[in-house]
């Protein structure tokens, strides 16, 4: 909703052909799709991991443009994926196949996030190049509409309510519209462009590390020197990721 009033502000809400309205619609099923398994994800392993875990999307977007836009591969990039697997290996736990099942599947569904989060960012950024690129609050507005339509029917599917339980998790419901979903995708589509690609990867790890923190700060999650050390890890696998190919801004840019 304030995206959209933000549009119709800026006269930017017009018929522009049905190509947009398609890709805008698979860019809104994804990221429906990105938010339901990140959220799933956070239920079973927690912010902090669940969040690390989507920003593995990073990997996919290089290898993608270094596979289908002839970007040349950095040494870092290769680097950086065994680097990941270590921290994740450290994050998850040595011991595998103690964990709870429920606890497994939350590190599959935050892995099939970051594969949601990629086909979304490339569906993105095929609105935003060529000749015909759109307005970036024009885009944001209709994938945003239909990300709302797809997970509002799945919550009629499931028989879920739409009702607001009480103030504090309304307050909480605006704040995230306004913050989260509104100011600080303006803010990141904005300023990236404008950035060198390795100052704004490095930013943008801020974003999974204070996730981990706070985790552990307001939830209690329980996370031994061995974590610690793999959450060192696995953001600078992220960060080498962000900047593994020659010629590439930051993937993460919406």
């Amino acid at each position: 909703m304030i995206l959209l009033l933000i549009t119709l502000f800026k006269k930017e809400l017009k018929w522009r052909g049905s190509a947009p309205l398609i890709y805008s619609l698979l860019g809104g099923s994804l990221f429906a799709l990105d938010l339901f398994f990140w959220h799933t994800s956070i239920n079973y392993v927690g912010p902090g991991l669940a969040t690390i875990l989507g920003n593995f999307e990073v990997f996919l977007l290089t290898a993608f443009g270094i596979i289908f836009l002839g970007e040349k591969p950095h040494l870092r990039f290769f680097c950086a994926i065994p680097l990941a697997l270590l921290g994740l290996f450290l994050i998850v736990g040595i011991h595998w196949n103690r964990l709870d099942p429920l606890y497994k599947i939350g590190v599959f569904f935050g892995l099939i996030t970051a594969c949601c989060y990629a086909a979304y960012l490339l569906l993105i950024r095929r609105l935003q190049s060529g000749q015909n690129a759109l307005p970036v609050y024009y885009i944001l507005t209709l994938v945003s509409f239909f990300s709302a339509l797809f997970l509002g029917l799945a919550i009629v599917k499931n028989g879920k309510s739409f009702a607001i339980p009480d103030f504090k998790t309304g307050a909480s419901l605006v704040l995230l519209a306004l913050l989260s979903q509104t100011i600080a995708w303006i803010l990141i589509a904005n300023a990236l462009p404008h950035m060198p690609a390795s100052f704004s990867g490095l930013v943008l790890l801020l974003q999974p590390a204070i996730s981990f923190i706070w985790d552990v700060l307001f939830f209690q999650r329980l996370t031994t020197l061995i974590n610690w050390l793999g959450v060192i890890i696995a953001l600078a696998a992220i960060y080498l990721g962000m900047t593994g190919a020659s010629g590439s801004k930051v993937k993460t840019d919406l």
